[in-house]
């Protein structure tokens, strides 16, 4: 399973030197520290269950950032009409 996390923090890293080329500093350096986040996780040897526990919190906190973003970043306006 902390093989996972490196290939994760692998394309992580590939989306980081992308948006870095594009001009997109703030994603590069998003990206850069989920890169950090994933290689870290993996070489801490923890049981399966861990990592799924790990991965599910991450994406949780995913989603209410993208959520965030999408609504009241975004939006035309700034928010919820």
């Amino acid at each position: 399973m902390e093989r996972m996390y490196k290939v994760l923090g692998f394309w992580t890293l590939i989306f980081s030197v992308m948006f870095l080329t594009g001009g997109m500093k703030e994603l590069a350096l998003l990206f850069l520290a989920q890169t950090g986040f994933f290689y870290l996780f993996s070489f801490l040897k923890l049981t399966e269950r861990m990592y799924m526990y790990v991965f599910g919190a991450y994406l949780t906190v995913f989603m209410v950032g993208f959520t965030y973003y999408t609504l009241f970043i975004m939006a035309p306006g700034g928010g919820l009409s």
